[in-house]
């Protein structure tokens, strides 16, 4: 059945940039207040069939009723605990630091990261006083090579559209899949609140669909 690149790039941009800011900006009172009144998880535009997904949407959605004050300083707390500290951080989002025994950063992950933010025209926000390879900067560039791809299509430039594809699963490949499956699964044994629970399970699924979209491996492939 052939693909339909328009509605899969669209959903898949929606979806990674979510994510994205969920894990790499402190969340802001008003936005998730936002995510539960504007019903954000009723559905998923990307990866709806995945089974990570339905369970995180279901997560998502129970929390979004349960909207108040308090869910929403204990999201915010949660996030400190899980992602900042103080003391050791429980989840550090770094891809480097994942793959580092003494939990360093600035690593050659961060600098072939940096590489790939710069060949499509992005740079962090914060270069050099924080690493490149953060979770959610690696999310919104697949968000990002995601709306490349969309104006390449609405342009008709085929080599273009290619090479964005093939970018996609190049970087799925040599970054994202590598370790954010397993990251993940840590972030929800550690989370204290659904959301960042929820969060974690969409990410899951969402990557676990870009793979099998991109023939990049899947959860299954990258524990063989």
């Amino acid at each position: 059945m052939e693909l339909n690149w328009n509605e899969i790039l669209t959903g898949e941009m929606l979806t990674f940039a979510l994510l994205g800011k969920a894990f790499y900006a402190d969340p802001d009172p008003a936005w998730l207040r936002a995510l539960a009144t504007d019903e954000v998880f009723a559905e998923a535009p990307f990866a709806a069939s995945q089974p990570q997904v339905v369970a995180a949407l279901q997560l998502l959605q129970t929390w979004s009723r349960g909207i108040s004050d308090q869910a929403i300083d204990d999201a915010r707390a949660d996030y400190t605990r899980l992602f900042i500290g103080p003391g050791q951080v429980v989840t550090p989002p770094w891809e480097s630091v994942f793959f580092s025994q003494e939990r360093l950063t600035f690593q050659q992950e961060t600098l072939q990261v940096r590489e790939w933010y710069r060949r499509f025209g992005l740079q962090a926000e914060r270069l050099y006083q924080e690493p490149d390879d953060h979770i959610g900067l690696e999310l919104e560039f697949v968000a990002h090579l995601a709306n490349l791809g969309l104006r390449a299509l609405a342009q008709t430039d085929q080599a273009e559209f290619d090479a964005l594809i093939d970018a996609q699963k190049k970087f799925l490949t040599e970054h994202l899949t590598r370790w954010a499956f397993d990251w993940c699964a840590q972030v929800e044994q550690h989370a204290h609140t659904d959301f960042y629970r929820g969060i974690a399970m969409l990410t899951r699924g969402a990557l676990a669909e870009a793979a099998r979209v991109f023939g990049a491996p899947t959860p299954a492939e990258t524990h063989a």
